[in-house]
């Protein structure tokens, strides 16, 4: 697994024209050198067009400092709004700690059922939310959806009772669930192939970020019980949705559709970037990736396109990675704060006794995200995700209940602070889509599957197995071990059908292969000339 994948590729191949020599490029990019530039010409339609041009050339440097740009003015925001999402949707944990589940009289297996209700509705949002995202832009798309839930997540703080938890937590799953996959297809259209898992990696940094500032806010917010009557975490749900739902509303005039459409009232009549940073960000896009040239930021997907999108079984895999990946931590999460109550920490340390955990995490998932790079090998990440929850969960299945509650917290804070391989399996998702139509549906189908394990993954603690729960623990330890196989398959049949194009390619003439780039019907990651990255 340790192997680097070989390329005789030019990272900035030359769209000059003529014929020569074809050549594979870097895997995870999708076209071939050598045949007349019109063919990768972007469809009239498409927002940037006019800032097309395949003799363009640009300084290195230029670009460094243009991505410096994108960073501060793209990233960063998108970072922001998923603290928004992290905030309303993680911020039960924190409730938890204030007695919530006793104030409304509920069991933990209506606690459960709850979150099933909620990660039932986020998975069932997934791809209606691409899909009218694709249609309106994500620009227009993600502030409704984050004002939507914002208003849903304050109003939980006048919930009474089992009806109250159910439903809130059904709404919030329907308007949350669309907003990782479009804020991921938003961050396509700034970005190349290669630039996105880093800013996945910063990405989700933020959500665990949002989990620190949320233990801090919380340790005041909590204090509020007793004002206007009310208990502290109602008055931690009205008060963090009202904080998002700023942040919604000022998205709405923030972000540009599009690097070529970032002009307005707000961001100025001159937009963000000069007529030389425009001509570079479309065309080191499209030099990376000539599909996202096939459709404009505006044009929706076709339910024969949306088929077309299901059915490119080299990303299955993928999907099916997603379906079991996170289901070891789910209930460790879920039952976070409640176990540290259990092990007889108050309210307030509770909350200060988590930030251990998502430190650990952020500093895992942003080294990780770039040695993935670095060696250019997901799956081997993927693997030593697995070797790493394998010893600490062995320890949870066979410590005696009487331990100390500091080892049982050192156990479980490692637990939470896992290496965050999600990130780098989003990341692959787009990468080896290898159009823009199954970039859209294969991130939301991604999402989906990793939604479906939550289900699963949240009725693995049951209120029989407690306080130790080690019939969930022995379950979960059987998952670990079937994704370290897994993850070696997955590697080994992207190997198996790169050399199989491999084979068919290199026995080809020169002739057979400009022929091939100038006339065939394959597109995406089914062109002999697509190599997948693992």
């Amino acid at each position: 697994m340790g192997e680097k994948e070989k390329s005789d590729s030019s990272k900035t191949p030359s769209l000059e024209g003529g014929t020569e020599t074809t050549k594979i490029l870097e895997t995870g990019e999708v076209f071939a050198v050598g045949a007349s530039s019109h063919l990768y010409e972007p469809i009239p339609e498409y927002e940037g067009r006019h800032r097309w041009d395949p003799n363009a050339e640009w300084d290195p440097k230029d670009e460094k400092r243009l991505v410096r740009k994108l960073d501060w003015r793209i990233c960063s925001w998108v970072c922001v709004m998923f603290f928004a999402l992290q905030l309303d949707r993680g911020n039960i944990s924190q409730a938890l700690t204030d007695d919530m589940l006793k104030d409304l009289g509920l069991s933990t297996n209506q606690y459960n059922y709850g979150m099933t209700i909620f990660y039932l509705t986020f998975l069932c949002a997934e791809l209606p939310s691409q899909m009218i995202s694709k249609k309106l832009g994500p620009d227009v798309w993600i502030p409704i959806q984050m004002v939507s839930w914002s208003l849903v997540a304050a109003f939980q703080c006048f919930i009474k009772g089992a009806t109250g938890y159910y439903t809130t937590r059904a709404l919030l799953g329907l308007l949350e669930g669309g907003f990782i996959p479009d804020a991921i297809l938003y961050l396509s259209y700034f970005y190349t192939s290669k630039e996105l898992p880093v800013r996945l990696s910063y990405f989700y940094t933020a959500s665990n970020a949002t989990q620190i500032l949320a233990a801090f806010m919380a340790f005041g917010l909590l204090r509020m019980r007793g004002i206007m009557g009310w208990e502290g975490w109602r008055w931690l749900f009205l008060l963090e949705g009202i904080l998002t739902c700023l942040i919604g509303i000022f998205s709405w005039v923030y972000m540009p559709p599009s690097p070529t459409q970032t002009a307005s009232w707000f961001r100025g009549k001159d937009g963000w970037f000069t007529e030389k940073e425009e001509i570079i960000m479309v065309n080191r896009i499209l030099r990376d990736d000539p599909a996202k040239g096939g459709m404009h930021n505006r044009q929706g997907l076709t339910l024969r396109l949306l088929w077309k999108a299901l059915s490119d079984y080299d990303l299955w895999p993928i999907y099916l990675m997603g379906f079991t990946l996170l289901l070891p931590i789910r209930p460790v999460m879920a039952y976070f704060t409640l176990n540290l109550r259990n092990l007889g920490f108050d309210t307030f340390q509770t909350n200060l006794l988590t930030i251990p955990a998502y430190a650990i995490f952020i500093i895992q998932l942003i080294v990780l995200s770039r040695i993935s790079e670095w060696i250019n090998n997901r799956f081997a990440i993927v693997l030593f995700y697995s070797i790493w929850l394998l010893p600490l969960f062995i320890a949870l299945a066979v410590l005696p209940g009487d331990v100390d509650r500091w080892s049982k917290f050192a156990v479980t804070t490692l637990i939470i602070g896992y290496p965050y391989v999600h990130s780098i399996l989003v990341g692959l998702t787009s990468r080896n889509a290898g159009s823009v139509r199954t970039r859209t549906v294969g991130s939301a189908v991604y999402n989906m599957t990793v939604q479906a394990s939550s289900i699963i993954g949240s009725n693995l603690y049951r209120a029989d197995d407690a306080p130790l729960y080690r019939r969930g623990n022995k379950i979960i330890l059987g998952i670990i071990a079937w994704n370290a196989v897994f993850s070696v398959l997955i590697k080994y049949y992207y190997i198996r059908r790169n050399k199989k194009r491999d084979e068919i390619w290199n026995a080809m003439t020169q002739a057979q292969k400009d022929e091939y780039v100038a006339t065939t019907k394959d597109d995406g990651s089914s062109r002999l000339d697509f190599r997948f990255a693992h």
